[in-house]
């Protein structure tokens, strides 16, 4: 018998689900003191939409039903039995509920233990346990599972890590973040670009003078290691050390960052300006960004209010007031001044990066005949 509930349930995932499972980190966002909670991760690496697609394929490919399946892994795990490779995968795959998690996790004991020296480039569940905790807000689940000893080396990958800590970041629990950013350095699992902005930003919105520390250590360990340190990390760096009023060495983060070009990049060089008092260079940043006859189409450079009201602060009563005021009326007639915050710009979700030209031009050939798919459907 095909699993025909599960397979229902699977498509109701992709559908409905899939824009709970991610729009439901979205509409709780609105509790933020900053705005809408964003997860800093982009679909490249969470690849929730990837994962449910694959559920939809094992749920239609299994045959038996799920709890006939479930139950056969758990007499398995009663009499300590092996658990093989495919197993689990299938297993993981047929999850829906947080006590079928919780079962998995059970068979993942089960499985690591018998398989503590996998070869090097055996199968990785890690990012695939994430992913399912991901899937169903699961993120406590997800913190205590990766960082038990029991299971050391079960997660070898920077993956599994950056998926739990993105979970946690959404749902502000910033100091757990630093706990598994910690508990990955002990593993001795090397960071990545996105374990970098995950880590910096969770400094950032600790905004202590610990989480303060722990950004200035882990970028000079970075970058005596030459490791690749993001535009976006740098960023979070950078306003993290003007938040401390430390605008020292805010500069130099800042003069790090290879292409400052960007909305984020132009925001936090005026806040810089402004907060040392450096209003002729504001104002000709200000001004080198304003736009009059643009057509409509054309992006504009916004500046965020946060930014603009530094700016007016520090420079009132001055000799540079009535300046800064002539070009902040223009930019406000041309639109260019938004109420977004700089915390809005720092934690807005990245894209899904394109595919390169060479995969869509791959992928106009034929899967099953490998011919041009329009030649293809002629002959078919």
């Amino acid at each position: 018998m095909a699993l025909r509930g599960l397979s229902a349930c699977a498509r109701i995932i992709l559908t409905d689900a899939s824009r709970a499972a991610v729009g439901a980190l979205q509409s709780d966002c609105l509790k933020c003191r900053h705005g809408a909670k964003r997860h800093l991760l982009s679909e490249d690496v969470v690849k929730l939409q990837d994962f449910q697609q694959k559920k939809i394929a094992v749920a239609h490919r299994v045959s038996g039903s799920k709890d006939y399946y479930f139950d056969t892994i758990h007499q398995k795990i009663e009499k300590n039995q092996l658990i093989l490779k495919e197993e689990l995968k299938i297993l993981l795959h047929l999850c829906q509920t947080a006590e079928d998690v919780i079962m998995a996790r059970d068979a993942i004991y089960r499985y690591h233990k018998e398989n503590r020296n996998m070869a090097f480039g055996e199968f990785k569940f890690g990012p695939l346990f994430m992913r399912l905790c991901y899937e169903l807000g699961l993120e406590e689940l997800a913190t205590t599972t990766l960082t038990d000893p029991a299971l050391k080396g079960f997660f070898p990958d920077s993956t599994s890590f950056n998926i739990a800590i993105d979970m946690l970041f959404t749902k502000q629990c910033y100091e757990s973040c630093l706990d598994v950013v910690g508990e990955m350095k002990k593993q001795g699992v090397p960071f990545n670009k996105d374990t970098f902005i995950l880590a910096f930003a969770t400094c950032y919105k600790l905004n202590t003078s610990k989480s303060y520390h722990i950004c200035l250590t882990l970028l000079e360990e970075g970058q005596t290691k030459g490791n690749l340190i993001p535009r976006h990390a740098y960023c979070f760096a950078t306003a993290l050390a003007l938040k401390q009023n430390d605008i020292e060495r805010a500069q130099i983060f800042y003069s790090q960052i290879m292409s400052t070009d960007s909305r984020l990049c132009l925001n936090l060089r005026v806040l810089i300006l402004a907060m040392k008092g450096s209003m002729k260079e504001a104002i000709s940043a200000l001004t080198t960004a304003q736009v009059s006859k643009t057509p409509v189409f054309v992006k504009k450079t916004e500046f965020s209010q946060e930014v603009v009201n530094e700016l007016r602060k520090k420079s009132a009563d001055g000799l540079w007031e009535g300046h800064v005021e002539q070009v902040l009326i223009q930019l406000e007639e041309a639109g260019q001044i938004t109420k977004k915050t700089l915390d809005d710009f720092l934690c807005q979700t990245p894209s899904r990066k394109r595919r390169p030209l060479g995969i869509l031009e791959q992928e106009r050939n034929s899967r099953r005949t490998f011919k041009h798919l329009q030649s293809a459907l002629l002959l078919e």
